[in-house]
């Protein structure tokens, strides 16, 4: 099993979500994050002043998925949440050792 972190442009949620559930992954989470890469933040006006904003909103979405469907979530992913510009964010992808239900005790991928 393997954990997909993708950080996303807020505004790309909604088609990341609607495109995991279409390919049939339905579980996910989702965390309103802030941060910066190589954007470095941006420059904002506000009644004539001249402010600097260095952490951008953004949002994390966690997703454990067999090993076979990785690059199908990942594809997914990137198509939903590209719009070609600085800021589009990041995936990581890490290995999962165990994966427990809490409700029935199920391991493993039966517990996805």
């Amino acid at each position: 099993m393997k954990k997909i972190e993708a950080i996303i442009r807020p505004i790309k949620i909604d088609f990341v979500k609607e495109s995991l559930s279409a390919i049939g992954i339905a579980g996910m989470t989702i965390a309103d994050v802030r941060g910066y890469g190589r954007q470095r933040g941006r420059t904002e006006k506000y009644r004539g002043n001249t402010y600097v904003v260095n952490l951008l909103p953004k949002i994390k979405i966690d997703v454990v998925v067999s090993d076979d469907r990785v690059e199908d979530a990942v594809n997914v992913i990137i198509e939903a949440s590209q719009t070609g510009e600085i800021g589009d964010g990041k995936i990581f992808i890490s290995e999962v050792e165990e994966a427990i239900r809490i409700r029935t005790g199920e391991r493993g991928e039966t517990a996805l």
